[in-house]
């Protein structure tokens, strides 16, 4: 009898440890991506200049495809990652392509570092912290935190932090997946409505 009753508990360990950066239903190495560009365009878009728009930088914890997630209530300083739940390509990359396609779709011309000229804004993205953050086992959010930082050839114009959290429908991957699309569309919007507020180039 010892022996099925120690199979049933390692069985049931391993069971445990899988569900735990999971996606609560035992799926195995799933992609997320923040999905189709939203239909409705960022306000105040007809009055942004042609941008120069690098890719955004971060951390390294950004610089790979792992979902990163943090338990506030239990210790915030420990960054942890979903096990079997992945970004389809690295956030920094994803964030990149979200925050060009919003510009974009507001009507404005997106150029790349290599069409740069000192007639053109460049705008440069560096990115704080982007992460699935549980504030309690029940509660938690998508958290978008970034500097957006504006220059006219070498001249600094303006810098902002923005800062959006979503709140996440489930307490797991996918939940997290959507809440920091979501966050994501909030502050390319937000630096679209900033930057449209800028002194016009002379």
């Amino acid at each position: 009898m010892k022996r099925p009753l120690a199979t049933i508990a390692i069985v049931t360990l391993l069971s445990g440890c899988a569900a735990i950066g999971g996606n609560g239903k035992g799926a195995r190495n799933v992609q997320y991506d923040f999905g189709p560009l939203p239909a409705t365009a960022p306000a105040m878009a007809a009055q942004l200049p042609p941008l120069v728009v690098p890719d955004v930088t971060g951390p390294a914890s950004l610089d790979h495809e792992r979902m990163m997630y943090r338990l506030n209530y239990a210790d915030p300083l420990q960054a942890r990652f979903y096990a079997q739940n992945h970004w389809a390509s690295t956030p920094l990359q994803l964030i990149t392509q979200r925050l060009k396609a919003r510009i974009a779709q507001s009507g404005a011309k997106v150029l790349s570092t290599t069409d740069a000229s000192n007639g053109v804004y460049l705008l440069r993205v560096d990115v704080d912290d982007f992460a699935h953050v549980f504030d309690s086992q029940a509660r938690s959010t998508g958290l978008l935190r970034l500097r957006a930082s504006v220059f006219d050839g070498s001249r600094f114009v303006d810098q902002k932090t923005f800062v959006h959290a979503a709140p996440a429908a489930s307490a797991d991957a996918a939940g997290g997946a959507h809440a920091l699309a979501a966050a994501t569309d909030a502050v390319s919007a937000d630096i679209v409505a900033w930057i449209a507020s800028l002194p016009p180039k002379k």
